[in-house]
């Protein structure tokens, strides 16, 4: 964005907004990611975005093959204004995309056989997997997974609802990576971008004001 027009636009936003905008760019990271294939229930995939909001997930992407993309009009409850939401094809052009740009595929189920999710580490970036609710993630995704972690549980109950699990597993993960040395925060081109995009997205009407600050620029 032209700096100029940047600068006009702040004007628009009050000054507490934008000095929350600097603090929540300074504790997002792209280090971990989510996506989420085929979530049956609108409500869980909500809860899901939200989450990834609160506990500082910048980016998160979207599989909808099954239940023919539900999420256009009803989406998260406003979280996906903060966030970067990618809608893909196919599963497999999701995990092609992933892996180009070095990201670990994490598979989360419900297997007391595979690793806690307390004992994941973070050699690599990691996107987190999470499946329907009626029967998990895909064979796709299962097969090409790099690595599984799942909640221990200890009643008669073995599983748990998809957003309540995403929940845990995010807020410990991200609690514990940044408790380590890694460079898990956003870049500042990365910062940048967002704080532009947020700042539109905080102003009424935004395309007509950019459209006047144009033509009085001419």
């Amino acid at each position: 964005m032209n700096k100029d027009l940047f600068q006009y636009l702040q004007g628009f936003v009050s000054s507490e907004r934008l000095l929350r905008f600097e603090h929540i760019l300074a504790l997002r990271t792209r280090h971990i990611c989510v996506a989420v294939e085929d979530i049956y229930q609108l409500h869980n995939t909500s809860a899901i975005l939200r989450s990834c909001d609160s506990f500082g997930i910048q980016d998160v992407h979207v599989l909808e093959h099954r239940f023919n993309d539900r999420l256009d009009t009803q989406i998260a409850m406003g979280a996906d204004k903060w966030l970067s939401v990618y809608k893909h094809e196919s599963t497999k052009d999701c995990i092609t995309h992933l892996k180009s740009k070095g990201y670990k595929i994490v598979s989360a189920v419900p297997d007391d056989k595979v690793q806690s999710f307390h004992q994941m580490e973070f050699n690599h970036k990691a996107v987190l997997f999470f499946g329907t609710e009626k029967s998990g993630l895909s064979d796709e995704v299962l097969k090409q997974s790099d690595e599984f972690i799942t909640i221990p549980t200890f009643g008669f109950t073995k599983s748990l609802n998809v957003s309540v699990s995403a929940a845990i597993i995010l807020q410990l993960l991200t609690v514990k990576l940044r408790s380590t040395e890694l460079k898990w925060r956003l870049q500042d081109y990365e910062k940048q971008i967002l704080r532009e995009e947020w700042t539109k997205k905080s102003i009424k009407n935004v395309d007509q004001i950019i459209e006047r600050f144009l033509s009085n620029s001419l």
